[in-house]
């Protein structure tokens, strides 16, 4: 195995770092505003909202323009390309209303998840292809980091092998090309809610998955401290009849955490997955109060569990209502992320 290799430049490496701390700086969290156009059309039909490209701008016209206290609690959003090409009502693209409270624009830049063949249903997630000529041109449209999820399946057989691996190394890939084009990555290896695996299974799945994607980002020499890691908290399946306290869930998740990732990342920063809002701020704030070392932050890239309460608020017409509620959302996750709820 060769060992003649060169991480980024120092230049580079400076401002990978700075934007990662950045991104999950004491007391803030990321706002994830990447849902699919599908799914965000099925919840504006439901408020009689056009389900179409005008619709959705005007949703997250409503995110983008709560009172600028947000900046204390959000240090950056995640969009879909769509958004990066979006203005609000008065002309002003919406990255450069992110720009003015100092949030950072970030960008989902997979192309979903496709069926890995050889699998019991197993999925991997495409887009590789042209990710280095789409990263530059998000850079250039004023992103500073990038996501992309791989989904993994907890089943009487799964995840296989196989799936991690491909995965793994599909991870690793991305966050290489991004960072080679001045985006700090966000990794999400998420382990899905689905299923009646116990709370004990899913740590154990947990650990092994990401002790897989650290291989794979090590093997192409992806600089750590310039990542931010994106997995699911430790949590029974849907179908488990045996529900378990925050505490618990704080213990298992810190603990899988503890084994897997290497002090060097710049951070954390947990999906919700489906959870309750309320249940995943709990847990949140379990993590961070579990007594065990924890050399990163450990915060939210919430999407729902943000955007729901504030979604219901709006109702399509309450613009004041929904800009109280997201600020309340990401108030109580701010405190979350420091174990002070």
């Amino acid at each position: 195995m060769t060992t003649h290799f060169s991480y980024p430049s120092a230049a580079l490496q400076s401002e990978l770092r700075q934007i990662a701390q950045a991104m999950v700086a004491p007391g803030k969290g990321i706002l994830a505003a990447d849902d699919p156009a599908a799914s965000l059309g099925e919840r504006l039909q439901g408020v009689g909202v056009d389900s179409g490209a005008e619709g959705r701008r005007r949703w997250r016209q409503v995110l983008f323009t709560a009172d600028a206290e947000i900046s204390q609690h959000v240090a950056g959003v995640i969009m879909v390309p769509e958004t990066l090409q979006q203005v609000a009502d008065d002309g002003t693209p919406f990255v450069e209303l992110l720009a003015r409270r100092n949030i950072l624009a970030g960008v989902n830049v997979d192309q979903g998840v496709v069926l890995l063949p050889g699998s019991e249903d197993e999925t991997t997630t495409q887009g590789l292809d042209d990710l280095a000529m789409r990263c530059a041109q998000y850079k250039k449209a004023g992103c500073s980091f990038a996501k992309w999820r791989c989904v993994f399946k907890i089943g009487a057989h799964t995840p296989s092998y196989q799936a991690i691996l491909e995965n793994a190394n599909v991870l690793a890939r991305y966050a290489s090309v991004c960072q080679s084009n001045r985006l700090v990555p966000i990794v999400e290896p998420d382990i899905l809610l689905a299923g009646d695996h116990d709370i004990e299974r899913c740590q154990k799945v947990t650990e092994t998955v990401l002790a897989a994607v650290y291989k794979a980002l090590h093997d192409h020499h992806v600089y750590l401290e310039g990542t931010v890691l994106k997995p699911n908290m430790v949590t029974p399946g849907q179908g488990c009849p045996t529900r378990r306290s925050a505490q618990d869930i704080g213990r298992a998740t810190a603990t899988a955490l503890s084994r897997t990732v290497p002090a060097a990342v710049a951070g954390i920063a947990f999906l919700s997955g489906g959870l309750p809002d309320q249940e995943a701020t709990a847990n949140l704030d379990a993590i961070n109060k579990f007594p065990c070392r924890k050399p990163w932050p450990l915060t939210f890239s919430f999407g729902r569990a943000l955007q729901g309460p504030a979604f219901r608020a709006w109702g399509g017409r309450d613009v004041a209502a929904a800009h109280a509620e997201l600020l309340k959302r990401t108030r109580i996750n701010s405190l979350a992320s420091k174990g002070k709820c």
